[in-house]
């Protein structure tokens, strides 16, 4: 069985406000046949930069406050010299308040990345005409990065980046590219913003902001006391499923937290989760074998 330990510690500064990158990043060439390895060393280098040298707010912060994050370039395809097409994986964290534990905020996967990349091409955002798919892909999940952690500290606290992404989805549309429109399917880049900005879904980001501020962030303080609001935020989405079964962001939700949902509820102090195991095994079927981890 997995532990899950909860160790206080003083840890200064800690503060809720959004903060700026500390993104790693990394190319993976492996599933396709390549001579020009440098090509994609200057790729990830160039990549790099861009996340984690942008200025992408107006605060100013210290290197603690900074968001831990990977990014995963998957390429599948050289469509020719200098277009690839792929898949993007990313991953987002921060830390628990008065702890050494560090949680998943988001696990998203983008199965259907394009874009074109030439060596020593600059790397600059034009916020108001589409230049280059790929700096609309980095810029569109920077912000969505910033929101997702601002979010965990407050309700709707990711407002102000979510609408920058939403901007990014409108330019990126005149390129042309998969992911960026309605009409592109289920689990898009576009689905995935529209589906936060939408007050169909407020109840998915109080689940985050309660989750996260008001649970884990009171582990350490009142760790039966956390369990229970996690239990009951959690058990929250049932109304949203029922609404839109199967819909989107609770898929997001139990890709990123299903680990650490059984992790939290198979140790420490006990209290009933009868309700909450009913309640994933209803809006989350898939996941049923792990769900029955979760002791009664």
């Amino acid at each position: 069985m997995r532990n899950f330990f909860w160790v206080a510690i003083f840890f200064l500064g800690f503060n809720g406000m959004s903060q700026e990158l500390n993104c790693m990043v990394n190319i993976n060439i492996d599933q396709v046949g390549i001579s020009n390895r440098k090509l994609f060393e200057t790729m990830q280098n160039d990549i790099f930069e861009y996340m984690n040298n942008t200025k992408w707010t107006t605060q100013n912060y210290q290197k603690h406050q900074k968001i831990d994050c990977s990014l995963t370039i998957n390429i599948l395809e050289v469509v020719s010299a200098n277009s690839f097409r792929g898949s993007l994986q990313l991953q987002v964290s921060r830390p628990v308040y008065n702890s050494t534990y560090v949680t998943n905020i988001l696990n998203f996967n983008d199965n259907d990345i394009s874009f074109q990349y030439a060596e020593f091409q600059p790397f600059v955002y034009n916020e108001n005409a589409f230049e280059s798919n790929l700096l609309s892909l980095l810029t569109f999940y920077a912000y969505t990065i910033l929101g997702y952690q601002a979010d965990t500290f407050g309700f709707k606290g990711g407002e102000m980046f979510f609408r920058k992404a939403e901007q990014v989805v409108n330019v990126a549309q005149q390129g042309g590219g998969r992911g960026w429109n309605r009409i592109d399917g289920n689990f898009t880049r576009y689905q995935l913003n529209e589906n936060l900005l939408s007050p169909v879904y407020e109840q998915y980001r109080k689940t985050m902001y309660e989750y996260h501020l008001q649970g884990l962030d009171k582990m350490v303080e009142n760790s039966r006391e956390a369990k229970e609001t996690m239990s009951n935020c959690i058990s929250d989405l049932q109304g949203l499923y029922m609404e839109r079964p199967n819909n989107f962001l609770i898929r997001v939700f139990f890709d990123t937290k299903s680990d650490e949902i059984v992790d939290v509820f198979s140790d420490g102090p006990r209290i009933d989760t009868s309700r909450l195991r009913q309640v994933l095994s209803t809006i989350y079927p898939s996941f049923d074998e792990k769900w029955k981890e979760i002791k009664i």
